[in-house]
């Protein structure tokens, strides 16, 4: 007797492959999260301009030190500001 294709994966292993699917989506969704409640902190100028965000790109903070200002100089504060 001749065993025809049955046209795919068996049924144990589809059902295995979409678990193992789910189980990955599930440990990205949590790494995503985790990396979003991560807080992440820049500086420039030895920590005279320090900006503080969120994983998620949330900004949080920015200090700065009143020494970094320079009035005649606005241009290197706007430097640092992007350094940190």
């Amino acid at each position: 007797m001749a065993h025809g294709y049955n046209g795919g994966f068996g049924g144990g292993n589809m059902q295995q492959l979409m678990k193992q699917a789910q189980a990955m989506q599930r440990k990205m969704q949590e790494a995503q999260q985790e990396i979003a409640e991560t807080e992440i902190v820049g500086s420039a100028a030895g920590g005279m301009v320090e900006f503080t965000m969120m994983g998620d790109n949330t900004p949080v903070s920015i200090c700065i030190k009143p020494e970094a200002v320079d009035p005649e100089d606005i241009e290197m504060l706007e430097d640092m500001i992007v350094a940190a």
